[in-house]
C-alpha cells in the first residue's frame, strides 16, 4: 500500500543513521521499513485518538526490539543517539498525521534500546 500522505512520503526516515558508517545500511533498511509500515497502518486504520495511535507505535516499536538483535549480530547497536533519531521519527510521523499533542515517551514505549 503507497503512503499518501504527501510529509511521511518524501521524509528521509532514520538520514542520520544512514549517514553514520557505524550503522549498517542493510540493518537501517530495517528500521525504515518498520517507520514505513506504520505509516501505512496509520493510513489504513485511521485511529480516532491518542490510544489508538500509540497501540500502532508500540507494535512498532516491538518490530525495533526484535531488530536490536540485528544491530548486534552486525557489530553495531541502538545506542543513545540512535535512539533519540529513531525517537524523533516516530514523533514526526504522528505530527504528520495530525497528532500534535503526542508524547513521543508513549509512542515508544516498551522499548528495549
Amino acid at each position: 500500500m503507497p503512503i499518501t500522505n504527501q510529509r511521511t512520503a518524501e521524509h528521509e526516515f532514520l538520514r542520520h543513521m544512514y549517514q553514520d558508517p557505524y550503522f549498517p545500511d542493510q540493518v537501517v533498511d530495517q528500521g525504515r521499513a518498520i517507520l514505513l509500515r506504520l505509516c501505512e497502518r496509520i493510513e489504513a486504520e485511521q485511529p480516532s485518538g491518542l490510544e489508538a495511535l500509540y497501540a500502532l507505535t508500540r507494535a512498532a516499536t516491538e518490530e525495533f526490539n526484535v531488530l536490536q538483535a540485528e544491530f548486534e549480530a552486525a557489530g553495531s547497536e541502538i545506542e543513545t543517539t540512535a535512539r533519540e533519531w529513531i525517537a524523533e521519527d516516530f514523533g514526526f510521523v504522528a505530527s504528520a498525521y495530525g497528532f500534535t499533542d503526542h508524547d513521543v515517551e508513549e509512542l515508544i514505549a516498551g522499548r528495549d534500546w
